[in-house]
């Protein structure tokens, strides 16, 4: 066993080796900068006395960030549910907040399970966040997870499958997420609408909408944070937002980030003591705030474009964003891909400025 730093908390884990589900209690140190954007979402949105729920707790990590990092001043929490099915789980989150000095049984803001994710859920009144974190698709929780969202509630998932997602394995796609996905330059961000239609459409049927807060693809996982608004008529709308583009879906084609919660982000991570020197994340947050402002689905990525239309020399990305917006147009990086522009510019116009 070892010690280590995550954000403010520390945990005591078994020394990292491979990562698998294999692991007698998993812990991803790669997913800390997933649980970083958790925290700084939850202290950017204007929710209070919050029912939290952790299905798929492992180590706890996620947990106990949130009862160290949200804001106190705040009253964000009201009661935060820990829970995971492996008993060996159970006892490393309970060694795990000794570790940070937090006491579970005098503690009235804390209960843990060890029970089925489902059951969990299911067996509950009700939730303001939910966090899906699973190894692989969310898929075998979001029914659970979409009854037991609170109105205005916030639903987060993830997805490590990307591999069907992203088009590698598209009848796996289609039999998990009921959409064709397709590889290519764009594929993420492809993979990532698919994944929003499917937990839109399991929403759904339970009179709820899932409008997207946060939606991101970062290395192996896409993030989604879908906040819930009740409503048959909200719900239409939703289902209205869904179709095909470049020949794959159906998937989600409105907005993946809401333009203002992205600008309070990025200025409380300037402002927050554990973030503010993290320069991958400062970064990343930056290009999210400068992406939500262009309603585009779809990018371009200048080495596919280059080499599909024989453009032999390609123009610094920077200068090129220049060009485009003294002509108009919207036009900014996207975190998708280094290589790659978000703008409401046409292919078309595109081609002919990198041409020029």
């Amino acid at each position: 066993m070892s010690i280590i730093n995550e954000g403010s908390v520390k945990l005591r884990i078994s020394k990292i080796g491979k990562i698998s589900k294999e692991m007698d209690v998993f812990y991803n140190p790669v997913m800390s900068f997933n649980r970083d954007i958790s925290v700084l979402l939850l202290n950017s949105v204007n929710k209070k006395s919050m029912q939290v729920a952790d299905p798929l707790a492992a180590s706890g990590v996620r947990s106990i960030r949130f009862l160290r990092e949200l804001n106190t001043r705040e009253n964000k929490i009201k009661k935060i549910y820990i829970n995971d099915y492996n008993k060996s789980s159970t006892k490393s989150i309970k060694n795990n907040l000794a570790l940070n000095k937090i006491q579970y049984k005098k503690n009235s803001r804390l209960v843990i399970s060890n029970l089925d994710a489902n059951i969990f859920l299911l067996s509950s009144s009700g939730f303001d966040y939910i966090d899906i974190d699973p190894f692989g698709t969310p898929n075998p929780f979001l029914d659970a997870a979409c009854k037991r969202i609170s109105r205005d509630g916030i639903l987060a998932a993830t997805a490590t499958d990307t591999s069907a997602l992203c088009g590698t394995y598209p009848k796996a796609c289609l039999r998990k997420y009921w959409a064709m996905p397709k590889r290519g330059a764009i594929m993420h961000e492809i993979g990532l609408r698919i994944l929003i239609r499917k937990i839109q459409l399991v929403a759904a049927q339970y009179d709820k909408a899932l409008i997207p807060m946060i939606s991101y693809s970062k290395e192996h996982y896409m993030r989604v944070f879908l906040k819930n608004e009740k409503g048959k008529s909200k719900v239409d709308y939703v289902l209205k937002q869904h179709g095909c583009f470049d020949n794959a879906g159906p998937m989600w084609l409105g907005n993946l980030l809401d333009k203002n919660l992205c600008n309070q982000i990025y200025k409380n991570s300037l402002k927050n003591k554990i973030f503010k020197n993290n320069k991958e994340l400062i970064n990343f947050l930056k290009i999210l705030k400068e992406e939500s402002k262009i309603n585009a689905v779809g990018f371009y990525d200048l080495n596919d474009i280059s080499s599909k239309y024989k453009i032999r020399k390609l123009q610094k990305k920077d200068k090129l964003m220049e060009k485009i917006k003294k002509l108009g147009y919207q036009s900014s990086e996207t975190h998708f891909k280094g290589e790659g522009i978000r703008s409401d510019i046409s292919l078309k116009e595109l081609i002919r400025i990198l041409k020029n």
